[in-house]
């Protein structure tokens, strides 16, 4: 009796005990990776004073030798608001977007073209491997011709990459077409430290000036200390890549080279630009698959996506931080999320089918809107929206708390407009559709819809919306009930307005 007694207590304690560290261990996380204790950065830094949204264009083009960079005018307020930067790299066949690592993370939408992508992500091994020649007896093993490095992706069209802030990352032109891609750089992401200008690090290459912000530093420095510093008592400076600023010497003795080959990583010389053009068709490792395989891994991640695989619950622990999918694709209508044979389709990644946006604090979603077709009254419930137009036109008008018109304008292909966070947005396709891509700044991005069959008026009784608009109640009956679309909207047989 007393053992049981004794053996009953023991039990209790380490129940206690166990609750507790879970206890401890639940708020962790919660503290630490909450989206609200992400945003509060966000919220402190910037203020959404908006009176009027204009959609735009690149304000600054730079050339380098195999394509060029294009930047949108960052202290426009919609930007300074969400705390966001956009970019638009074109890069030519055999064009190669040197490496860099910026102070921010960002997304990068793949517009048009396809090729490779690599990312070297600090501590992770280099897992692919290759090489050839071949090794006389006596011969040390240097002498073969090898290749390590990390895995390499192959991006095309409709692709969306995440990548952390601080890590290095590249891209290369494969086919014959340009590769476009546009660049969403989250600024007001408690992950950079700095301020609120986007900074490019290079890594190669002399990049001058192209891809240092102008938000805040135009201020500091004024309009001539962008084009160049004047470093007192020497001579003037221009922006080039990180290796520059080093001594050779230590450059020789960090990579156990000589001085000459440690200058060359200076690239002092170089005219080049940022997107280079390399002397022949590049090849990079990795595993070739057939037909089988491929389809194979289709329909992997198509389970994935959805949230099972063989029966299992895909939750992200299953990735490691050097293995984690940093690719998604936008553009297969076979995986869209919502889609009205009427009206058009619409496709969305975050944080369930993309782990690592969780620790970014992004999604993404595509909408395809058929000719005239519309998407749905809505606001976005915790998150600012930046919208990048890739096909077709559409009449976009948004419309502030205290129920001003900030945005009432026809977009078009290549344009860029943001929707506040909470601000009331509408879009409709023009007579040859409209397609667009969103950045949203949570990585689980929400809407609340004003009509359909899941908007806030289907919640509201028929009385509460009768007494609150002076109608009767069959009008009532007809304001919730009329449209039993969800989402996208087929074209209304009131017309146009």
């Amino acid at each position: 009796m007393a053992s049981s007694t004794a053996m009953l207590c023991v039990t209790l304690g380490l129940l206690v005990l166990v609750q507790s560290c879970f206890a401890q261990l639940e708020q962790i996380p919660r503290q630490q990776f909450r989206p609200e204790r992400q945003r509060e950065m966000r919220s402190q830094q910037n203020e959404c004073q908006l009176e009027r949204i204009t959609a735009q264009e690149p304000s600054r083009r730079f050339e380098s030798e195999a394509g060029f960079t294009e930047i949108f005018n960052e202290n426009d307020e919609q930007f300074r608001c969400a705390g966001v930067a956009v970019l638009r790299h074109t890069i030519q066949q055999r064009g190669l977007l040197l490496p860099s690592y910026s102070n921010t993370p960002k997304l990068v939408y793949v517009e048009q073209g396809r090729g490779f992508h690599g990312a070297a992500f600090p501590g992770c091994p280099e897992t692919f491997q290759s090489s050839s020649g071949s090794q006389a007896a006596g011969e040390k093993r240097r002498a073969i011709s090898r290749d390590e490095h990390q895995k390499v992706r192959q991006i095309r069209e409709g692709d969306v990459v995440a990548l952390p802030a601080g890590v290095a990352d590249w891209f290369y032109n494969e086919g014959n077409s340009p590769l476009v891609l546009v660049q969403f750089l989250d600024t007001g992401n408690a992950a950079n430290q700095l301020d609120q200008d986007f900074r490019k690090f290079f890594l190669a290459g002399n990049p001058q000036r192209e891809l240092q912000s102008q938000r805040g530093r135009f201020e500091r420095e004024g309009a001539r200390g962008l084009e160049r510093r004047q470093t007192p008592g020497g001579p003037q400076q221009t922006y080039r890549n990180v290796f520059s600023g080093f001594d050779e010497q230590f450059l020789s003795e960090a990579f156990n080279i000589d001085t000459q080959l440690a200058s060359r990583l200076r690239n002092e010389d170089d005219r080049r630009g940022i997107i280079v053009r390399a002397e022949h068709e590049l090849r990079f490792v990795g595993p070739q698959f057939s037909r089988e395989e491929s389809e194979a891994l289709e329909r992997e991640e198509s389970e994935r996506e959805r949230g099972s695989h063989g029966g299992r619950f895909m939750n992200g622990f299953e990735e490691t931080f050097c293995s984690a999918r940093l690719r998604h694709n936008l553009n297969d209508p076979s995986r869209a999320d919502i889609f009205n044979p009427r009206a058009g389709r619409l496709k969305t990644v975050n944080s369930f089918n993309l782990p690592i946006l969780r620790f970014l604090q992004f999604s993404a979603k595509k909408v395809f809107l058929y000719r005239n077709a519309m998407m749905t009254p809505h606001w976005n419930k915790n998150a600012h929206s930046i919208c990048y137009v890739t096909r077709g036109s559409g009449r976009v008008q948004i419309v502030s708390d205290n129920g001003q018109t900030v945005f009432d304008q026809e977009v078009r292909q290549g344009q860029v407009f943001t929707a506040p966070q909470n601000f009331a947005v509408v879009k409709r396709a023009g007579d040859e559709g409209f397609e667009y891509v969103s950045f949203n700044t949570n990585d689980h991005a929400e809407i609340n819809q004003l009509a359909g069959r899941v908007s806030v008026f289907r919640a509201i009784p028929e009385e509460v919306l009768s007494n609150a608009f002076q109608i009767s109640r069959e009008e009532a009956t007809r304001l919730k009930f009329n449209r039993e679309e969800v989402t996208l909207f087929s074209p209304s047989q009131f017309g146009r307005v």
